[in-house]
């Protein structure tokens, strides 16, 4: 007899069913694109308002990555403590109050301040949506619609991109380009609260009335046949932590899990994001310094994010196709090698447009797979914090590298040595990968490892 989860992850896809929840939380993933890449476009502007130096212009991004690094940890917790469904919607709503906040922001501490606090709501929807979206999918489909996910990154940056560029030339431009994303941000919310519970969580933690209406109600709904199914009992684990000591409750058992798995996930994430956030955070600044308006920066970089949604719709057929680590291991050293070429072309502006834009394309068809990859890593007990503290591991080094690479890298190694450092240090990485971890490619959630974390045998 199937289980309950089988019965889920083999349901045929049906955009009304499983894909109501891929937009919805597709949505909220555009948002965190959209404030990330914001940081790049309010950098020089508040630099010019409040009369900033280099270091406290890097702490823009800084303050904003560092609160996504603790609300994914925070979210992460909660999602696997208390349900995907809880910590799907309080992650938007905490996120738009505090934009409100910085929008209207008096000086610049308090925009920091209130800038961190945005990134500690914001911070939870990747993996809380990864999470949700994988454990609705089709086991079949599961690569190409976490893939997939990631299209709506380079939508919000480059919908980021396009306010920043028509509102550069209005008073106050940076309270306006912060006021934007609120109400949107807010009408998600309330969407999002229609969102069913994930089955997989319910039946892991022992609510199996509850886990057998969500998953009659998607067979129905999908036109699947109705087969009896037996939801297995949870693992028994008492009472566990609350607060600080949960979250590193669930570090602990992320580790434990596999060191060789769980290494792969936080080096992946830090190497490949620490270089995306770089060039993201950075490039309106580069470009200005190479003799760029604000304007003609602004348009240069929306374009390096436009050109990657061409690499996300690829990525979601090449996941598929070559698996995840073929797609990772050869795209993220060949991104990084473009922004080389792009630093030592930036005086020849054809040729450092082409290269931006290629390094545009190809950072967007690693990105998508690795978080595909990651979010099927973990079992389900322990996904959203997996996925959670690798992410959160990004975010802390992203975060203080925009102040390291402006402060130290760019004027010591000059650029295109600093982005051939990134570069060395991301090959090291995916031949890492290469060796300690498994491919998921077409496994079932939960049997790409066994419960020593080790790969179980192909046909296993």
């Amino acid at each position: 007899m199937q289980t309950g989860d089988q019965i889920v992850q083999d349901l045929p896809w049906k955009w009304r069913v499983q894909g109501k929840i891929f937009i919805i939380g597709g949505l909220g993933y555009m948002f965190d694109a959209w404030d990330v890449a914001l940081n790049g476009f309010l950098t020089p502007l508040l630099g010019k308002e409040f009369g900033l130096s280099v270091g406290e212009k890097g702490m823009v991004a800084t303050a904003n990555l560092i609160g996504m690094a603790v609300g994914a940890v925070l979210w992460g917790t909660i999602a696997d403590r208390m349900g995907r469904k809880r910590a799907f919607s309080l992650t938007l709503l905490i996120f738009a109050i505090f934009s409100v906040l910085g929008a209207v922001a008096p000086g610049y501490g308090v925009f920091l301040a209130f800038r961190f606090l945005a990134g500690v709501g914001l911070g939870g929807c990747i993996p809380v949506d990864y999470a949700l979206v994988g454990e609705f999918s089709p086991s079949r489909l599961r690569g190409k619609i976490l893939a997939a996910m990631d299209v709506w990154w380079p939508i919000g940056a480059t919908l980021c991109g396009v306010v920043a560029t028509v509102l550069e030339p209005v008073p106050s431009n940076w309270r306006w380009m912060l006021t934007v994303m609120i109400l949107p941000a807010l009408l998600l919310f309330w969407v999002r609260r229609g969102v069913p519970e994930s089955p997989l969580y319910l039946a892991r933690t022992g609510r199996e009335q509850e886990a057998r209406a969500i998953i009659d109600d998607l067979v129905a709904r999908t036109g699947a046949p109705a087969k009896p199914y037996a939801i297995e009992p949870p693992a028994a684990e008492g009472n566990g932590p609350r607060g600080v000591r949960a979250a590193l409750d669930q570090l602990r058992q992320v580790w434990r899990f596999s060191p060789r798995v769980t290494s792969v996930a936080w080096l992946l994430f830090v190497t490949v994001m620490t270089v995306y956030y770089v060039a993201l955070s950075w490039m309106p600044t580069i470009l200005k310094e190479g003799g760029y308006s604000d304007y003609a920066a602004f348009t240069k970089t929306t374009l390096m994010t436009a050109v990657g949604i061409v690499g996300v719709l690829i990525s979601a057929w090449l996941v598929e196709a070559v698996g995840r680590k073929w797609v990772i291991g050869t795209s993220a050293p060949v991104a990084t090698a473009a922004l080389v070429a792009f630093a030592i072309s930036l005086d020849v502006r054809s040729a450092a447009l082409v290269w931006l834009g290629v390094f545009g394309f190809l950072i967007q068809l690693t990105i998508p797979v690795l978080y595909a990859y990651v979010a099927e890593l973990y079992p389900t007990r322990i996904r959203a914090s997996g996925f959670g503290w690798a992410s959160s591991a990004s975010r802390v080094t992203s975060g203080f590298i925009p102040l390291i690479f402006g402060g130290l890298l760019w004027p010591v190694l000059g650029l295109p040595l600093t982005f051939a450092v990134l570069g060395g240090v991301v090959l090291l990485v995916v031949l890492w990968m290469a060796f300690a971890a498994p491919e998921t490619k077409g496994r079932e959630l939960d049997h790409v490892t066994d419960a020593s974390g080790d790969t179980v045998p192909a046909g296993a």
